[in-house]
């Protein structure tokens, strides 16, 4: 087997199947967290996250190998809705959010996609990148803070197989660390089965909302000003993942297939989402994370991950189990995989030979880390904004003082 599973390569289904179950446990806890803090149904967000992954593999022509997630962007905004009995109200909201996004794919099928590379250049696409692990790490370490040494073994699990393992070991690191960090865990005690057994009495159901309580969307007027707005500080996040993701993958999913065709996949998605029930969907850097550690870029996987969820909806003890798994234990996995994503970022520096002897680079990259960093809410889209707009009114500028940083 080669270094690298490149995008279009389809690997035996004996592979893909792990590969997949992978890419579910990365972003299994957060597509159900968002249902669990907002009042919506876990097994409807995991239904409208493969449902709506699948969409955008379609639409995207199984060229950008993403997975779609519960979006966090819109959790204040759904739990006042839904927590207050206007479901149907939030999911007009979720409605609006697809519709603005496809709105926007229209307007770039339109006029193109080649200008976004003008404007994010690698020393604005580099920092931003990096923001985008090194602002989900707290996350990271807020949940492998439950239980140091376990995460601290799964970490290890994760990163000795990802440097030492050889042949098909060597591409399910995250996949081997979560289960053995699972066992140890259960050995020490700190694992919940009980909820697990539970389940057996009614081991399949049918992903339903809220009960028989669930309504067709409604044009909530309230529901969509507090979320239709938000849907571009999301698109500004695809963008980033996007950028992500060609320099993980070396391709280019602004150009081929096109930034439009993500912003229509993920719009589509989130349109259909808000039809059975679930919240916005949106690409996820776990899922990122994982194609950085493993080298597998194969959307083939993505499919399997996205059946994988659909049938995971439907089974009461798979989602227990997965539901069981101690926080610390994706805590130390998630330390790797937002780590990974962070230097990704400097890797673009580095490799676009940025120089920073120029005060323009520093100005911009150190802005794009600070506020990325800093920032409460919405950091990295607010980031990306300040980047862009600097290196558009600094552009042209350059120095030839003489004088270099450092010596």
């Amino acid at each position: 087997m080669s270094t690298e599973v490149q995008i279009h390569e389809k690997l035996p289904l004996a592979q893909a199947i792990p590969l997949g179950l992978q890419h579910v446990f990365a972003m299994f806890g957060a597509t159900v967290l968002v249902p669990f803090l907002t009042g919506l149904s876990p097994s409807v967000a995991l239904l409208s996250s493969g449902i709506g992954t699948i969409i955008f593999l379609l639409l995207t022509k199984s060229r950008v190998p993403a997975y779609l997630g519960s979006s966090f962007a819109y959790i204040a905004a759904l739990t006042s809705f839904v927590q207050s009995g206007n479901t149907s109200g939030a999911m007009g909201g979720v409605l609006a959010v697809g519709v603005v996004y496809i709105l926007l794919y229209l307007l770039m099928a339109a006029f193109g996609t080649q200008w976004i590379h003008t404007i994010v250049p690698p020393i604005v696409a580099g920092p931003v990148v990096a923001i985008i692990g090194l602002s989900l790490t707290p996350v990271a370490t807020d949940m492998a803070s439950g239980n140091w040494p376990i995460a601290a073994f799964t970490l290890a699990v994760a990163a000795l197989l990802s440097v030492y393992a050889k042949g098909f070991m060597k591409i399910i690191p995250i996949l081997v660390a979560i289960v053995a960090g699972y066992i140890v865990a259960a050995i020490m005690g700190i694992v919940d089965f009980k909820p697990v057994l539970a389940t057996f009495n009614d081991l399949f159901v049918f992903p339903v909302a809220l009960g028989s309580d669930f309504k067709l969307p409604s044009l909530d007027k309230l529901a969509i000003l507090a979320m239709a707005p938000l849907a571009l500080v999301t698109v500004i996040e695809d963008l980033g993942h996007m950028i992500v993701l060609g320099n993980i993958t070396h391709s280019d999913p602004i150009k081929n297939p096109g930034f439009h065709r993500v912003l229509f996949g993920n719009g589509l998605a989130t349109t259909v989402a808000s039809f059975i029930g679930g919240p916005p969907v949106t690409t996820y850097g776990e899922n990122i994370g994982v194609l950085a550690v493993t080298k597998v870029y194969s959307t083939f996987n993505i499919w399997v991950a996205a059946i994988l969820a659909i049938i995971f909806s439907m089974i009461n003890p798979l989602q227990a189990a997965i539901m069981s798994i101690p926080t610390a234990v994706m805590g130390g996995v998630s330390i790797l995989l937002f780590g990974m994503i962070g230097a990704a970022g400097l890797r673009t520096l580095i490799e676009a030979k940025i120089d920073f002897s120029e005060t323009k680079n520093l100005i911009i990259a150190s802005v794009i880390f600070a506020l990325g960093i800093g920032l409460p809410e919405h950091a990295v889209a607010w980031a990306t904004v300040v980047g862009i707009v600097l290196n558009l009114v600094l552009r042209g500028h350059s120095e030839n003082t003489g004088v270099k940083l450092g010596k």
